[in-house]
């Protein structure tokens, strides 16, 4: 079963888990732009195992920090793993596992909620800006 969920415009996302083989936990923060979804930084607790930190990373807080050079995206697909604690987003201070967000689903995918004040031009008299 898949479950689909959109993202708001405006609202800052965390998509966090911890990795299967290193056991560190890994986050990042999204936000619903333009109809797309917008990486605004990744953190990881550790490195290891296909998981190293970007090129510009900073430690601070016990994560290393940084802003991955990635094009606004239309979705984003988890896929649950037997091997690794479950997917947890968070936003407006509050964390809830995908399992209860969306029980039973194999697969969930987030994108952003269609908002037409977001992706409207004023001036194009109710034409989508493409830009």
């Amino acid at each position: 079963m898949t479950a689909s969920f959109c993202l708001l415009a405006g609202v800052l996302y965390t998509l966090a888990w911890t990795h299967s083989v290193e056991k560190v936990v890994w986050e990042e923060d999204w936000i619903a732009q333009r109809g797309r979804l917008v990486i605004v930084e990744a953190r990881v607790q550790g490195s290891g195992s296909g998981m190293e930190p970007g090129p510009d990373a900073k430690l601070k807080d016990g994560f290393w920090r940084w802003k991955p050079k990635m094009r606004p995206i239309d979705r984003l697909v988890l896929t649950e793993s037997y091997y690794a604690r479950d997917h947890r987003l968070c936003w407006e201070g509050q964390c809830r596992p995908m399992g209860e967000l969306a029980p039973g689903a194999l697969l969930v995918e987030l994108s952003a909620c269609p908002s037409a004040s977001m992706d409207v031009d004023p001036e194009s008299e109710g034409e989508l800006d493409e830009s």
